[in-house]
Formats: structure tokens, sequence, C-alpha cells
């Protein structure tokens, strides 16, 4: 699972890779238009053929998968070495192929990396110049056209351009990236304020009136020994209420299992109340992560989660499953129930409904990610990736 970061990143290459197919076309439109004879005909088929098949396999696959950071200048550098082999196949054609030089640059420029920008501007230049060269001297007859000098100087100008406004694209992508930088802190920061929060409520709860009410409620059972009143057993029965409403209170304010066993363990404890608490079957797949660092936020992602299924779902059953994905700590959790649509988690937001939201919010903040595959009448998947990170040991 691929944050939205990982996205904005790999976008380059995606647009590259769609573009390229309509270069081709219009390669292939150019040379048709002029009805000219190539001087190898076969090659020169063959090539535009691989390199079509190619494009199409690679939009595939950086649209389905993950990006390498090769792939901008990689597929760029093919690209240029492809019009480069069809120039100089084409022969007469050539003339019809040297409008395409011009795009090339433009291709890489909003790739955000001014160097590569300036070499491949620069390369495409003295590629142009090369096929004129090589065709003019194959061909005694045609000799170098001065206007060729001509669009030789405006594809320099154009690799200077380009390079420029890549350099101004990198430099708001960078302000962009600290400023993402600034905001993950912020939202760490309240985090962990949260927590420590919580802990000081819990603290005080535990600390204080929960200990207040467990005296009061052994001296009124020494009561109920000495006297049989039974004003005195309903007493009992709603101190006996209200503390274990307390303890649920400063369970769910700061988990001590989540702080002493991990991840795991505590999210199999959640699952042990969640289901004395309601009538829903709990199907649970629970790898031992350890502790992540980010080990609160997915833990109140599984809690607000498994509320929301209780709340809304009207389902029969849930499926949780938490387990490592390389770097990062998967949670996903799934239901039978009504399912809604995804679209409309900004109106419950606006509606004063934050809790799917702030959690969608948190995990983009923080470098994560979160996914709602849902759809009424057909259930709901939401599955929650941790920012990569390295676990600590338990």
């Amino acid at each position: 699972m691929r944050s939205y970061r990982d996205f904005l990143a790999a976008e380059p290459v995606r647009v590259s890779a769609v573009l390229r197919l309509p270069l081709i076309v219009l390669i292939a439109v150019l040379v048709w238009f002029w009805e000219v004879d190539h001087w190898l005909p076969q090659l020169y088929a063959v090539i535009l053929g691989v390199y079509a098949a190619v494009a199409v396999v690679w939009l595939l696959a950086v649209l389905r998968g993950p990006v390498p950071r090769w792939a901008a200048w990689a597929s760029t550098a093919v690209d240029l070495l492809v019009i480069l082999l069809l120039c100089v196949v084409s022969g007469g054609a050539t003339a019809a192929l040297l409008p395409v030089f011009f795009l090339l640059p433009i291709s890489v420029a909003f790739q955000d990396r001014p160097g590569l920008t300036a070499v491949i501007g620069s390369i495409t230049a003295a590629g142009y110049l090369t096929v004129w060269i090589f065709y003019s001297k194959r061909d005694d007859t045609m000799g170098l056209p001065n206007m060729v000098y001509t669009h030789f100087g405006f594809i320099v100008w154009m690799a200077v351009a380009t390079t420029a406004l890549s350099f101004v694209l990198a430099r708001r992508a960078a302000r962009l990236t600290a400023l993402q930088e600034v905001r993950t802190q912020l939202v760490s920061e309240a985090m962990q304020s949260d927590e420590r929060h919580n802990r000081e409520v819990a603290e005080h709860l535990h600390d204080g009136p929960l200990q207040t009410l467990l005296a009061a409620r052994l001296e009124l059972d020494e009561a109920r020994d000495r006297i049989s009143d039974p004003a005195l057993d309903h007493v009992y029965a709603a101190l006996q209420d209200t503390a274990a409403g307390l303890r649920a209170t400063v369970t769910e304010l700061h988990p001590q299992v989540l702080a002493q066993l991990g991840l795991t363990a505590a999210v199999r404890e959640l699952l042990r109340q969640y289901q004395s608490r309601h009538d829903i079957d709990v199907i649970a797949e629970l790898d031992e992560v350890g502790k992540p660092q980010s080990q609160s936020l997915l833990y109140r992602a599984a809690r607000e989660l498994l509320t929301n299924v209780a709340k809304h779902a009207g389902a029969g059953t849930v499926w949780v499953d938490v387990h490592r994905d390389g770097d990062r700590v998967v949670l996903r959790v799934r239901d039978d129930g009504n399912g809604f649509d995804p679209h409309q988690v900004g109106n419950s937001v606006a509606a004063g409904h934050i809790g799917l939201g702030s959690l969608l919010a948190r995990f983009d903040a923080m470098g994560g990610a979160m996914r709602i595959d849902s759809a009424p009448g057909s259930g709901t998947r939401i599955t929650a990736v941790s920012p990569p990170e390295p676990l600590v040991d338990a």
C-alpha cells in the first residue's frame, strides 16, 4: 500500500507513459502524411511496432504497481534512442520525424528534475543535428539546409526554457515537501500530546475516583454482612456498575496492554471486549508485530472502525487482520454489513461526524495510507497502513 506522497512522486512517470502513446501515433501519422519511402522499411516497422508494444506494457505496469526511482530517466532515454534509430533507418522520412524532437524536452520538464531535463534537452538538440548531418551525407544531393540551424537553435532554446521550468517546479515541490514535513511533525506532536493527556486523565481516574469507589464498595460490602437491607444491595450493584464503567473508561483512555505488550496483544484484548459487548461474530488473524512507533494510531483506528461497525454497519461478522508488510504494519477491518458510499465521508465530516475523516487525515499526514472499499449493500473493507518506520522490539 502506497501513501499519497508515494503516488505524487510517481505521477510524472505515469503522465509520461500516458503521453508516449499519442507520441507514437503522431510519428506514424506524420510519416504516413509525407508519403515517402524508407531506407529500411521492414526494420522501421519493427522498431515502431516494438516501441508501441513496450509503451503499452510499460503504461500498464506503472499504473498498477510501484514505480522505481530510475523509471523517469530510463524511459526518457529509451524514447530518445528510439527516435534516433527511427530517423537513421527512415531515410527520406527523416524530415517527417523531426518535429518529434521538439516534444522530447517537454516530456521531462514536469519531472521536477532540472539536471535530467538539461541533459535530455542537450542530447535532443545534438541528436537532431546529428540526424540531419547523417541524412545529408547519405544523400549527396540533399546537403544541409540553413533551416536546420534555425531548428537547432529552437531546440536549444526549448532545452533551456524547459530546464528553467523544471527548476521552478522543483523549488515549489521542495517547499511543498517542507510544508508536508512540518504538517507531519505537528500531527505527530498533537497525537503525542493527546496520548499524554489521556494517560494523565486515566491515571487520575484510576488513582482517585476509582480507588475511592472501590473503598466505598468494600465498606458497603462489610455493612451488608452486618445488616440485611435490600436498599444496600441496590447501592452495591450501582457501585459495581460504576466501577466497571470507570475501569472501561480508563482502559479506553490509556490501554496498559498496548504500552506493555504491544499492538497485537492490545487489538486481541480490544476484540475480546468488543465481542462481549456486541452480538457480532469476530474472526481475527493477528500476527505478532511488536511495538511499532505508530501503534497508538493503529490501535485508535481499530477501535474507531470496530465502533463504526457496531453502530452503523448492521453486520453479523467482522474480520480483523493485523500483519507486517515490509517496513509497514497493515490493519484490515472487513464486515458483511450494509456498506456505504466512500465518497460520502467528506459530507459526514462536514456534518460533524469526524471519526473516519479524522483517521484518513492522520494516516495521510503521518505518511501512511487508508483505503476504503465499500458500496451500499456490499459490506465494507478498510485497510490502514502505517508509515514506513522501524519496529520497536517488544
